[in-house]
């Protein structure tokens, strides 16, 4: 899966540090866990030795471990995935995520008037898991919870900007590209060139691409432990070329200081 903030290689990834007064069992299990998410959510015994370190026999007693609590199954091929049991911690932990980043959001409505939105990425989807409205009585009704095509939005936009221009083009074959209005990107160069303009203008633009009418403009929340990025939305009257340039600012500050909070 995409994700808007780099992560290590699992060849070079370094093996987590002893316990210092934690339980090692427990450190090397997340560990383990983490390391296959990085590599796409399933491995073999032999790359997770590779990467990690840690010596076979420790590494099939801890997997079993994991296969016997429901966070790991193994396939028939004898090679071990994600279980479903951690589904439901994602989807709590998503929650909570959107608990977290309300005040940051309502800093946001509050210095740029327009609604603001924390949206991750979810598969090859966008869901968008918090939100705190604009006063205005004219402002925007992306309800938590819907879920969108990264192609069509500015929050897909600032997901998947860092994104290695391959997994794009695999995410965008699988998605399609359909146009929600006549200004929406349907073509991976064009969707691929859009990405290029993000990392150099530090933001994305949704300019009328999601509904005729609607200006978006979003970045990634920094270092985030899953990928997420932060919006405004409103008319696009409102949130013309001018406010833009003041509200890019508050963007991407809002976006530091949670990044900062989630991080401790």
């Amino acid at each position: 899966m995409p994700t808007s903030s780099a992560r290590t290689p699992d060849a070079a990834k370094p093996a987590p540090p002893a316990a210092t007064g934690g339980v090692q069992s427990l450190e090397r299990a997340f560990d383990l866990l983490e390391r296959m998410a990085d590599a796409g959510g399933e491995v073999g015994l032999s790359e997770l030795s590779a990467s990690s370190g840690l010596p076979l026999p420790t590494i099939h007693r801890l997997m079993r471990t994991l296969v016997a609590c429901g966070y790991v199954r193994q396939q028939p091929n004898r090679r071990y995935a994600l279980g479903p049991r951690l589904i439901r911690l994602g989807e709590s932990a998503s929650r909570l995520l959107g608990t977290w980043a309300r005040p940051y959001l309502a800093r946001l409505v509050e210095e740029t008037g327009e609604t603001a939105n924390m949206a991750l990425l979810d598969g090859d989807e966008v869901v968008y898991v918090a939100q705190v409205p604009s006063k205005h009585s004219m402002r925007m009704f992306t309800e938590v919870g819907r879920r969108v095509l990264p192609h069509s939005t500015g929050v897909g936009k600032a997901l998947l900007a860092d994104a290695p221009p391959d997994e794009v083009r695999a995410l965008l074959a699988r998605t399609g590209m359909p146009a929600a209005t006549e200004k929406t990107i349907t073509t991976p160069d064009g969707f691929l060139a859009a990405l290029d303009e993000v990392r150099r203008a530090g933001y994305a633009v949704d300019d009328n691409e999601q509904e005729i009418g609607v200006r978006c403009l979003a970045v990634p929340v920094p270092d985030s432990p899953t990928a997420a990025a932060i919006s405004i939305s409103g008319p696009a009257g409102r949130v013309t070329d001018e406010a833009t340039r003041a509200i890019v600012p508050v963007l991407q500050q809002v976006a530091a200081e949670l990044s900062e909070a989630l991080s401790h």
